[in-house]
């Protein structure tokens, strides 16, 4: 700093431009800092509310399915008769354990998706499911008819997929959580969980 003066006699103080320039860097970067933090907790409407649908429909539908496997409810064949049914479907050991394991993975994860809770183990859950069941009709065809055709399953699939990596939205349990507000990570994570669930089952069921 320097100092001169000026007409008057007074003394004036000068900064440099090198300081001058320092420091309004220095606030234009801590505004934007503080642009990219309110931007992971800022309201964002219209997705938000879209990303609720998605989760209420796929966790409430998965979730329902789980139900007919596991407790027989909605009309749904119970453990026996999904035991049978994955025997049709090339799955020829232990497939009254593979019913409970079905079951279970699209009730918990149902929920979990549906209150937006731990979402990516949540989707992770219903997406190693759909892609197991996807493989298993993968050669009946892609349009559904007659019990073949994975295009149901595949579309249920690619919603779990999807809200793997946008996360649960704000109208959710997860708000304030590391993954909801950087999801991508989490969402490679859970991606890993469903695949090497459903290569598991393939192995050790087929």
């Amino acid at each position: 700093m320097t100092t001169h003066d000026d007409e008057y006699g007074k003394k004036t103080s000068l900064f440099d431009d090198t300081a001058s320039s320092g420091a309004t860097t220095s606030i234009l970067s801590g505004a934007e800092e503080s642009t990219e933090k309110d931007t992971s907790t800022r309201w964002h409407g219209g997705l938000d509310f879209g990303l609720l649908i998605l989760r209420l429909v796929l966790g409430g539908t998965m979730g329902a399915h789980g139900l007919q496997k596991v407790f027989g409810l909605f009309d749904g064949p119970g453990i026996a008769g999904f035991a049978r049914a994955l025997g049709g479907f090339g799955f020829t050991s232990q497939t009254t354990l593979l019913s409970w394991i079905t079951g279970i993975s699209e009730i918990a994860g149902g929920a979990l998706v549906i209150l937006g809770l731990f979402t990516p183990l949540g989707a992770a859950a219903l997406l190693g499911v759909a892609a197991n069941i996807v493989y298993a009709k993968f050669h009946g065809g892609f349009f559904m008819g007659e019990g073949k055709g994975f295009e149901y399953e595949l579309l249920l699939g690619a919603v779990a997929f999807s809200l793997l990596f946008t996360g649960s939205g704000r109208i959710a349990l997860d708000v304030n959580t590391p993954w909801r507000r950087k999801p991508l990570p989490f969402g490679l994570f859970g991606l890993l969980l469903a695949a090497a669930a459903s290569v598991l089952v393939i192995v050790l069921f087929r």
